[in-house]
Parts: structure tokens; sequence; C-alpha cells
């Protein structure tokens, strides 16, 4: 499925962009406008990338955090270090799993919270002209479908048009 994502000024451009898409006989269905009184991006199916990082997170803590605090009693059986006295040898190997366990808490958020964030990039673009009160028209379909609607949009002006595959 292909998708073009036209950026428009005010809310007058974009129906009668929509006017005309539906006068070249497009399947309405196949053409949505996102903006203020209209769908918004989660209603359309954009990702939001602090979301979608935050459960990128989570799944890595769900095997990282374990696995530090086993290869943190690892590394202090190997290593044989009492680096807090107080705690005895089975203390300090337990101290050692915890401190394994939090570098791996520690991974999960910075790599997996950072990697969800910057591999969602197309969306955030997309959020910030609905911020701005930006209006846009996507219309989903094939090659041909998307080219027409290029050629009806582009003498329109918009601001901005990018086309998108789905992967």
């Amino acid at each position: 499925m292909n998708y073009l994502v036209s950026v428009w000024s005010d809310r007058l451009k974009a129906e009668e962009v929509y006017t005309k898409l539906e006068s070249a006989n497009f399947p309405m269905e196949a053409i949505s406008i996102l903006g203020k009184g209209y769908k918004s991006a989660e209603e359309f199916g954009f990702i939001d990338p602090i979301v979608q990082g935050r459960k990128q997170a989570y799944l890595m803590a769900y095997w990282l955090v374990p696995f530090g605090f086993f290869a943190g009693i690892g590394f202090s059986l190997v290593t044989d270090l009492h680096t807090f006295g107080w705690a005895g040898s089975i203390g300090n190997h337990f101290i050692g799993g915890l401190l394994g366990a939090f570098g791996g808490a520690m991974g999960s958020l910075f790599i997996g919270g950072g990697v969800g964030v910057a591999t969602s990039s197309d969306s955030v673009p997309v959020r910030n002209r609905l911020d701005e009160g930006k209006y846009l028209i996507v219309v989903q379909g094939t090659d041909q479908q998307v080219v027409r609607a290029n050629q009806i949009m582009r003498p329109l002006r918009p601001e901005n048009m990018q086309g998108y595959v789905a992967p």
C-alpha cells in the first residue's frame, strides 16, 4: 500500500482538495483528512514515538534485567571480589547481581527507549504539522492512484507533499 501525505495551511484548502479528489472519482475510503475537527494522528494510525519507545524499553527490560542479575552474580563469582566487606561473601555476590540488574535496566531504558523513538521518525514531522494547526490529506492506494492524486493536488500548491510505501 502506498501513501501520499500532503500538508495544507487551513481547513478550506483541505476541503477544496478533498472535493477535487472526490470529483475525480477517487474511492472516498482511500482519502483521509487529518486535523482539528477531523481525524487525529492516533485515529489514523500514526504511531506515537514516545509510546513506542516505552513499549520497546519494557520489552527489553523483561529479559535484560534478569540476564544482568545473573551476569552480575557470575562476574562476582569469577573475580571473587569482596568490595563490600560488611556484606560477606554471599552478600557481595548478591550486590553484584543487583548491580548487574541495574545495568540491564539502564540498557533497556536508554537503548530500548531511544531506539523506539529514533526508528519511528516518519510520524514525528506529521505530528508536528498537526500540532501547528495544519491539515493533512492522506491518500492510500496503488502506485497509479497515488500518482493521479499527486497530479490533482500539485496545481493547488500544497505546503508539502510526501509519498510513503507501507512496509
